[in-house]
């Protein structure tokens, strides 16, 4: 027998052909495997010039120095900043509030919206106690590491709760007289911002309707359950019965009525070059904008997107590696 006859011949994945499973929100897999291919400094290159996105090393000090940027002008121009944030980012609010403690920066004119919160099946939103949630983390790794005579007065801290989540979109247009004036994101593993997901209580199928979406009570996405599973509030070990079912979000009109965004990709799973944001990076920068990847309508937009290199790098089917 020849050394041809023995030989093993293994074809490539895209021999095998199957529509993916009904839980998977965006299924064009043509469309899929042409953005996967994009890689390094070509994802920088978009038809939006008011769309930015830059490929870095380390993307985190930009967002904590736009963040400081701005809480210092606000103090020195005597101006109020509205700013809607995401949490939990205690690796970044550290150090903006230590930065404003030894710059002895005054955030009077500060007024701050965390983007979303924890539901339970029944639509109660977690409360500021729940050690897991958004408002607990922002609370304890923003607003109180800043030194109370610096810091901004409490009613200037708005997060979603059962008595306002009905008005908070209006509340954030309100106090930032038409929006916010920066909102600041990352994309999950679904492509939700905020909680923003690709769930019937969002989807729309005209683009201008799903924008003029307003804050509320939402599902969240089975993706999003298990995403969540692995970050260390839950213990990131797939306890995906800890996660909670639903989520107080703000809506796409939000984001639309800021006056500027900016989005990080840099999401790795404890540090390894594992990634479910390296997939959904390309999909929210270069997909269709799509209600079934609701961050791309970031690409509408005036907005800042800083991926990593790690997000940014290439990969494909590796045969010999594992999780």
């Amino acid at each position: 027998m020849s050394a041809q006859t023995n030989k093993i011949v293994f074809d490539p994945p895209t021999d095998f052909k199957f529509i993916p499973g009904d839980y998977v929100p965006f299924k064009d897999r043509e469309v899929c495997e042409r953005l996967r291919k994009i890689s390094g400094k070509a994802l920088e290159k978009h038809p939006n010039p008011d769309f930015k996105i830059k490929v870095m090393q380390n993307p985190h000090p930009v967002l904590i120095g736009t963040l400081f940027t701005r809480i210092k002008e606000s103090d020195e121009q005597n101006k109020k900043v509205t700013l809607i944030l995401g949490n939990p980012e205690p690796e970044t609010y550290i150090p903006v509030a230590q930065l404003i403690n030894y710059h002895r920066i005054n955030c009077r004119n500060v007024h701050i919206f965390a983007m979303d919160e924890w539901a339970d099946e029944a639509g109660n939103i977690a409360p500021e106690t729940y050690k897991a949630g958004f408002t607990h983390s922002m609370l304890k790794y923003f607003v109180f590491q800043i030194d109370e005579d610096l810091r901004m007065p409490l009613e200037n801290v708005n997060y979603p709760t059962n008595r306002n989540i009905s008005s908070y979109s209006k509340m954030i247009t309100e106090c930032g007289g038409g929006g916010a004036d920066l909102c600041c994101s990352s994309p999950g593993w679904t492509g939700h911002i905020a909680f923003i997901e690709p769930v019937g209580e969002f989807i729309k199928e005209d683009i201008e309707e799903y924008l003029k979406q307003e804050a509320r009570i939402a599902s969240l996405h089975p993706l999003t359950v298990a995403q969540n599973s692995l970050h260390g509030v839950f213990g990131q070990s797939g306890y995906i019965a800890d996660v909670p079912p639903k989520t107080a979000t703000i809506g796409p009109v939000d984001v639309r009525n800021a006056r500027e965004r900016i989005e990080v990709h840099a999401l790795l799973t404890n540090s390894t070059f594992s990634s479910w944001q390296r997939m959904t990076s390309r999909l929210v920068l270069h997909g269709p904008v799509t209600p079934l990847v609701p961050s791309s309508i970031l690409q509408l937009m005036k907005t800042q997107v800083y991926v990593s290199e790690e997000v940014a790098a290439p990969f494909e089917c590796w045969e010999q590696v594992g999780y």
